[in-house]
């Protein structure tokens, strides 16, 4: 696939900007939950993310593997709103990256190397609070979850209200 400036930029947003995504899966009654928390957008648009053992979206993801990873920021600088569709709420439309997908589980090599991938950058950016695991530590607590995009949607990176999907 080749890339565009409206999908370049979105990656740039959300490896220099964004921060946190908000992860949804779907509990034992079908319902959506959503959630805080990091997620690492690759280059072919899955997410990784590396999660404690304990959490309840493991099981959610082995019921029903479907989810969307979300990042969300404030508009771009030169952004405008001057034709709203439908409403004008005077504002100007935020930047939205959602990549929807299947979760697949990681292998713990696949995990521990994610892991310590990301713990790295985070340590070389000067980032030390959250615990550092070896690598006992990661196979006993952690669980890598791979999410491969099948829809990816952008919101914010065009003219105005211009939006853009893909497939990856």
């Amino acid at each position: 696939m080749t890339s565009s400036a409206p999908q370049n930029a979105a990656r740039r947003f959300v490896l220099d900007e964004a921060g946190f995504a908000q992860l949804t899966t779907i509990d034992a009654r079908g319902y959506p939950v959503t959630r805080t928390m990091a997620a690492f957008l690759q280059d072919d648009w899955s997410v990784a993310t590396v999660q404690r053992r304990l959490h309840r979206r493991l099981d959610q993801w082995r019921r029903n593997p479907r989810t969307e990873v979300v990042w969300t920021g404030p508009p771009r600088p030169g952004a405008t709103n001057e034709r709203p569709h439908v409403f004008d709420l005077n504002l100007l439309p935020p930047r939205l990256v959602a990549v929807r997908g299947d979760a697949q589980f990681m292998e713990p090599e696949w995990t521990e190397g994610v892991y310590r991938a990301a713990v790295t950058a985070q340590r070389a950016a000067g980032h030390t609070r959250a615990p550092l695991r070896d690598a006992d530590e990661v196979a006993t607590q952690l669980v890598g979850v791979l999410i491969r995009p099948i829809l990816v949607r952008l919101e914010g990176f065009g003219e105005e209200a211009e939006s853009f999907l893909f497939r990856p």
